[in-house]
Order: C-alpha cells, then sequence, then structure tokens
C-alpha cells in the first residue's frame, strides 16, 4: 500500500488535521509540514476516500476499484 492509498485508507480528512497539527506544533522554517493543496481540495469537495467512496481512487463497498 502506498501513502496515497492509505490517505484513502484512513481519511483525507484525518490526514490533513494530522498535518495541519505537525505545521503548528513545528517551527516556522518547517515547511515540509505543509499540507499539499490538492488534499485541502479533496476535503473541501467531500472526497474523502474509502469512506465517502472517493479520495484519490475510487472505492465500492470499502475496496478499491481497480
Amino acid at each position: 500500500m502506498g501513502p496515497l492509498e492509505l490517505t484513502d485508507w484512513i481519511g483525507l480528512d484525518v490526514r490533513l488535521a494530522i498535518a495541519e497539527a505537525l505545521l503548528a506544533a513545528a517551527l516556522p522554517s518547517a515547511g515540509r509540514f505543509t499540507p499539499p493543496e490538492l488534499l485541502r481540495e479533496h476535503v473541501a469537495a467531500g472526497k474523502l476516500g474509502r469512506e465517502t467512496g472517493e479520495g484519490f481512487y475510487p472505492w465500492v463497498e470499502g475496496k478499491k476499484v481497480p
């Protein structure tokens, strides 16, 4: 399982919250924790991953569609 599939599995909203918490706790120069804009766009559009059936991949009944 790669990082995007894992993000879909746990939820894009959860991944975004983790990244924002790390960014807030890090030094200002620690920009590596800045969440990607694509992640923010997907969450704003309701594409939260496995739980909603769409994230970085399509999902049907909790399984990634090839």
